[in-house]
């Protein structure tokens, strides 16, 4: 007979302010479960978990938990105010059989001394030291709100293998799909107040809830053709027996009723680039760049050049300097040695991590327009500030809604919302899938994927960085850089090939030679069962090979419709603009259709070397 769980909430009903947020949510965890909870940003995530903690009663429903549990809760944002160490805060979080001597170990393990002031930690040690509180009482049940934000990658390693160790049973919520697939065992669907639950992984969530969806919008369509036959039977077959006609009209008033409380699924985020001016060819170009402060170094002799459409990753542990790095290669900062030359006519649009840049007063609305004014200028056209918070799922309600008032989530959105509103061409972004849900982070990597300008990004989000960047520049230690070519895999497996054969993969991409590229020698060649063994197309490179054929064939539709104008041998004398017209459409698609040929093929080659 299976045990019964250690945690059960049944029914859940929850209203904060007029906005019914939970309608019946379920959840229940077994002991030694591990289960991811999942859903779009304020969809309820966080305080069904508060109710499950029991930190927050619920309007309705019921919530059990055995008596002989024990329950910790990682918040999304730790309060660590009024403990003066790390070590306070960790040893208050034990229970009264705890031996105080496993909040030490614990916060050793995560890198702290257990003497921090809590009143100075950085985001990542505050997060640390959350964790060690929460962790070192080994309790019967741990929910984790976001457990990997402001953690380097070294720390997100460590803490997969640690919950992977522990015997307690885990709820999850986190943005990391990486994180979630490699931890979690089923997964709990929070959907429009209501919860699903598929007994399988993160890894096959994605599918599972596409088919879902799919599912309800065939039948809301059945739905709307039946009230549609009925209310033409109202209007034409009023006449027959009155009995039967008054039943009927009260069935269509059901049906009605039952589509008005139908919540549909919530739309998706518009994200869209207001674009600056095309950069040169060359936009950023460091040589023998140095930086250190005292006698600490944070960069020591750093050679890289960026090309147009070039998106870099740059990953390290908290503290090495990755900041640091990118005011370097953006001439926020002098170099100590070394030269950094930025490219014509660039024009830089930020994320900052800290968010640092919203003022908690500002309304959401004058946190969009700047205040004074009703419009946002996107691509030098005004677009209405209610039009442009749908875009990114606000609701005009929210319009005078203080910074200080939005969830995570919501205030990241805010932040992108604002960073693409400016005109550029070459994007900075710095750990820019903080709070975001699953599904805005699917838009932002194909935002990141389109953009025509150039993209800087700083980023511990493993899947992330595959999916978006082709090049990985990592801290090495001591202030040494270096690039690798790929995604976060790639440089995974690249690790022990020598630096100057990485950086010139890249720059040969480019048609550069190792000769061009500052500070690199040309290297030896490696051996084949190497090259093919690290090599693989990159995001960019698969998703051009799916889609240039169905733009290859758009283009042979425009230079066939163009030739059928042209084909009139009237035109010319009749209607000379629109001769013009066809002439300037044929001539620009057939330029378009070589070069996709062009990039197409090279492609197909490079699949089929590789595959080789």
């Amino acid at each position: 007979m299976a045990a019964p769980p250690l945690l059960t909430l049944q029914n859940i009903r929850l209203t904060l302010g007029n906005k019914p947020l939970l309608d019946g949510a379920d959840l229940s965890v077994g002991r030694g479960e591990r289960l991811c909870l999942v859903g779009r940003n304020g969809s309820g995530k966080s305080t069904l978990l508060k109710v499950a903690a029991g930190e927050l009663e619920q309007d309705g429903g019921a919530r059990f938990m055995q008596p002989d549990a024990n329950i910790r809760v990682l918040p999304q944002e730790p309060d660590l105010s009024g403990y003066p160490t790390t070590l306070s805060y960790v040893e208050a979080g034990l229970g009264p059989l705890d031996d105080s001597y496993q909040a030490l170990v614990m916060l050793n393990e995560l890198g702290l001394t257990g003497e921090e002031n809590t009143a100075s930690l950085s985001g990542g040690e505050a997060r640390r030291a959350a964790l060690a509180r929460v962790m070192a009482p080994q309790p019967d049940i741990l929910l984790l709100d976001e457990p990997t934000n402001h953690l380097d990658l070294p720390a997100i390693e460590w803490l997969e293998s640690a919950l992977g160790k522990l015997r307690s049973a885990l709820v999850i919520i986190s943005h990391d799909r990486r994180f979630l697939s490699n931890l979690s065992r089923a997964t709990v669907w929070l959907d429009r107040g209501r919860t699903r639950r598929l007994d399988r992984g993160f890894s096959e969530f994605e599918a599972w809830r596409d088919q879902v969806l799919e599912e309800e919008e065939r039948d809301r369509h059945k739905l709307e053709r039946q009230i549609a036959r009925e209310e033409d039977w109202l209007r034409y077959g009023v006449t027959a027996r009155r009995k039967r006609n008054v039943r009927r009209l009260g069935a269509l008033h059901d049906l009605k009723d039952e589509r008005r409380e139908a919540v549909k699924a919530v739309g998706q985020v518009k994200l869209s680039v207001s674009e600056g001016r095309t950069s040169g060819k060359m936009v950023i170009e460091a040589d023998g760049v140095s930086k250190g402060f005292g006698a600490r170094p944070i960069v020591k002799d750093f050679s890289t050049r960026v090309l147009r459409r070039d998106r870099i990753g740059v990953v390290g542990a908290n503290g090495a300097g990755k900041s640091t790095l990118l005011k370097l290669l953006t001439g926020v900062l002098e170099p100590d040695q070394g030269t950094v030359k930025l490219g014509a006519n660039l024009e830089l649009a930020s994320l900052d991590q800290g968010r640092t840049s919203l003022s908690p007063s500002t309304t959401l609305a004058d946190a969009l327009t700047g205040g004074g004014s009703d419009n946002v200028i996107i691509n030098g056209v005004p677009k209405h500030v209610i039009g442009y918070m749908k875009d990114f799922l606000f609701g005009p309600e929210q319009a005078r809604t203080p910074v200080e008032r939005l969830s995570g989530g919501e205030r990241g959105r805010l932040t992108l919302a604002r960073a693409l509103a400016l005109p550029s061409n070459l994007l900075v972004l710095d750990e820019p899938t903080n709070d975001l849900d699953l599904e805005t982070l699917d838009l932002l990597q194909e935002m990141v994927a389109d953009y025509p300008g150039t993209v800087l990004v700083v980023s511990h989000d493993r899947d992330f960085l595959d999916r978006t960047v082709t090049a990985v520049i990592t801290a090495e230690g001591g202030g040494v850089w270096t690039e690798y070519a790929g995604g976060y895999s790639d440089m995974v497996a690249q690790r022990g090939i020598g630096v100057e054969a990485r950086t010139v993969d890249r720059e040969a991409s480019a048609g550069r030679t190792a000769s061009e590229v500052p500070g690199t020698a040309e290297p030896k060649a490696a051996p084949p069962a190497a090259v093919g063994r690290n090599r693989k197309l990159n995001f960019n490179q698969k998703r051009a090979l799916d889609t240039l054929p169905t733009r290859m064939e758009a283009l042979r539709a425009s230079m066939a419709k163009a030739q059928v104008v042209l084909n009139d041998p009237t035109l010319y004398s009749r209607d000379p603009e629109r001769f013009a017209k066809a002439s300037d459409l044929m001539a620009k698609a057939g330029t378009d259709l070589a070069a996709a040929e062009d990039e197409w093929l090279e492609l197909e080659m490079l699949r089929e070397e590789i595959g080789g």
